[in-house]
């Protein structure tokens, strides 16, 4: 008999040989990504594997000038109905899912069926199909059937069978089977791996054929990086991609600076959704998510220089994102403070020359068009909360003056400002602005009138001639009345409270115009 290679399971393949004629370990390798896969294969050869494939894997392996038997060999049947059928046959799952003792080697034996000591697969490319824009039909055809069964069935009986789904795992895969370390510790973790492998998958599947949120899912998320801590260094942090979802923040390029950081990823997540809802060259500060300073100007330049004027204390140690290309004269005016990350589209050669001298300047550069995703996560304890996100913009058709008084032109465009910026600061959120640059803003508060009286301290003077915008209805008049005793003009609220006549009244009696949304902006 030929010698048996050394595994970790020698001694239940020694077995094997007392009731089944096999002479060789066999593997099965049916792989939509190739990464690696000759080099695999000739591995798995020196060590004595006979090799069973099927379709593109086969004719890869046999170019290649391997050998290689096609899995219709074994079965005796043919692959069916455009290959849909091809790996589902007890000859390969009970090779599988076969316990290496007496009596499932004996059932063996007696049908004459070989047992499969590894696997290796991964799956049709579902995900890129649908991400090219496939149609429904040919998506439906990128739903691989065969390959999740063979993973599940080999990681299922683990204690006996490799199941290898990453390409990544194919040298250390080699050097355990060399040398004999292949124990039950390694094959459990190829099987964990190959079942959230097949699990991501179904989630994928769901998620692109449900028309909404279905009663039962499952979260497909990817690992991308682990980070230095949580929000404090005590806590444990890593970053994920939900799905195949991309987006602006998560898929920048980091041009320079330290690793980006859990909080930076809050931060610049913030800054850059705020940034998405303001026209015209536009600059966005914010410190712990809040937004601090933000302004719109004829030019980026001053933009810049009026978002940092708006609050210069709060920006030391922000994040700063901008709308437009980032020029040598700006990078000179970011250099003056101390910033966290800049954000930007793109930056010229003469910017990044005096921004690198900033060592720990995180720079991203944006790609304005990355834009995918429908629902907001937040945890709970024993669960998740879902949302779909807050994209709703001011709807110029529902929005309606209550007062006699009327905004003017320039009141109107410093209305819808603060109304953007508005939405994006934490609630209970005030917003003073004048001039397409925010004045004063209170963010975080527990009471309305709170967040008023501290939007009106941090504007000081300049709120004088500012306007107001609430993220929710006002529900008393005091709010009005100190917005109008430090000289705001006019205001924006959704209104729909019981005391809205009581405001409106105010408003009038005082002189301000009010203007109600009906579309709230709580974010909490």
């Amino acid at each position: 008999m030929t010698p048996v290679v050394s595994f970790g399971w020698a001694r239940a393949r020694r077995r094997i040989y007392s009731v089944v004629e096999c002479l060789m370990p066999h593997a099965i390798l049916s792989v939509s990504d190739k990464t690696g896969l000759t080099s695999f294969a000739a591995g798995l050869l020196k060590l004595g594997f006979e090799l069973l494939s099927t379709g593109g894997t086969y004719r890869a392996l046999t170019e290649a000038g391997l050998p290689v038997r096609q899995v219709s060999d074994v079965t005796g049947f043919p692959e069916i109905l455009d290959g849909r059928v091809k790996t589902l046959h007890p000859r390969l799952h009970g090779g599988i899912l076969a316990k290496r003792e007496a009596g499932h080697l004996g059932e063996l034996a007696a049908h004459n069926i070989t047992p499969i000591d590894l696997v290796a697969v991964n799956l049709y490319p579902f995900r890129q199909a649908v991400a090219a824009g496939a149609a429904l039909p040919e998506a439906l055809e990128q739903i691989d059937i065969g390959g999740p069964t063979l993973l599940r069935a080999a990681a299922k009986n683990f204690p006996y069978v490799m199941a290898v789904v990453d390409p990544g795992d194919y040298a250390e895969v080699l050097a355990r089977l060399k040398q004999g370390t292949d124990d039950e510790t390694f094959r459990r973790r190829l099987a964990a791996k190959a079942f959230a492998h097949t699990a991501a998958y179904d989630a994928a599947i769901t998620h692109h054929l449900a028309e909404e949120m279905p009663d039962e899912t499952a979260l497909e998320l990817h690992k991308l990086a682990e980070l230095r801590y949580g929000e404090n260094p005590h806590q444990r942090a890593s970053l994920w991609r939900l799905g195949s979802e991309r987006g602006p923040v998560i898929d920048a390029e980091i041009l320079q600076g330290k690793a980006m950081s859990y909080n930076n990823y809050l931060d610049a997540e913030a800054a850059w959704n705020l940034l998405g809802d303001l026209a015209g060259p536009a600059a966005v500060a914010v410190k712990h998510t809040n937004p601090c300073g933000v302004a719109v100007a004829k030019t980026l330049l001053e933009a810049y220089q009026k978002a940092h004027a708006a609050d210069p204390v709060s920006i030391f140690g922000g994040i700063v994102a901008l709308s437009e290309t980032v020029t040598l004269e700006l990078a000179e005016e970011l250099s003056r403070t101390f910033l966290e990350i800049v954000l930007a589209p793109d930056y010229e050669p003469a910017a990044l020359a005096v921004l690198a001298k900033k060592k720990n300047l995180r720079l991203l550069l944006v790609s304005e068009q990355i834009q995918t995703g429908q629902l907001e996560l937040r945890r709970l304890r024993g669960g998740l909360l879902l949302q779909t996100f807050d994209e709703a913009l001011l709807d110029e058709s529902q929005v309606r003056v209550v007062t006699i008084c009327q905004p003017s032109v320039q009141e109107w465009l410093d209305l819808r400002f603060a109304w953007a910026v508005c939405k994006h600061a934490r609630s209970n959120a005030i917003v003073l602005a004048q001039g397409g640059v925010t004045t004063g803003i209170g963010a975080g508060q527990v009471s309305r009138i709170w967040a008023v009286e501290q939007a009106i301290r941090l504007a000081g003077e300049r709120a004088a001639g500012s306007v107001l915008a609430s993220d929710a209805f006002f529900p008393f008049d005091d709010g009005v009345r100190a917005a109008a005793a430090a000289g705001v003009t006019a205001l924006i609220q959704p209104g729909g409270a019981q005391r809205d006549q009581e405001v409106i009244a105010a408003c009038d009696e005082l002189g301000l115009a009010l203007v109600m949304t009906g579309v709230r902006h709580f974010r909490h």
